[in-house]
């Protein structure tokens, strides 16, 4: 099913910008800035999320480690993705910012921590 409507997410206006189709032809209404017009037709045509998921930590402070990606992929390639970083595990120590997978499925997006885990105190004192 396609849809025709979409609520913008740019600004906290949420305008409802609808594409419109006549003769092969797409026109975008409802938008109230540039900004949102260009946000809509991407939503329409290419639409794409930063991912957000945990990864795995051996011997860490914490079982997972929070990971974004750095910037939005491709929305048909977020499950794809997940399933990746599913089989991924780090060895702590882990700092903010640690490139957990590079440019993953040739998105150009680096998948990085976003907390620092440290290593799990050993109880052999």
């Amino acid at each position: 099913m396609q849809k025709n409507k979409v609520t913008c997410i740019l600004c906290p206006r949420g305008c409802i910008i609808e594409k419109k189709e006549q003769g092969g032809t797409f026109e975008f209404v409802g938008f109230g800035c540039t900004r949102g017009m260009k946000w809509a037709k991407e939503e329409f045509t290419n639409p794409k999320r930063i991912l957000t998921t945990t990864v795995h930590v051996k011997s860490g402070e914490i079982e997972f480690v929070p990971v974004r990606t750095t910037k939005p992929i491709p929305k048909e390639k977020i499950f794809e993705a997940i399933s990746i970083l599913k089989g991924i595990e780090v060895l702590a120590p882990v700092e903010i910012g640690s490139v957990i997978v590079k440019n993953i499925l040739d998105t150009g997006a680096d998948v990085v921590t976003t907390r620092r885990v440290g290593q799990k105190e050993s109880l052999d004192n």
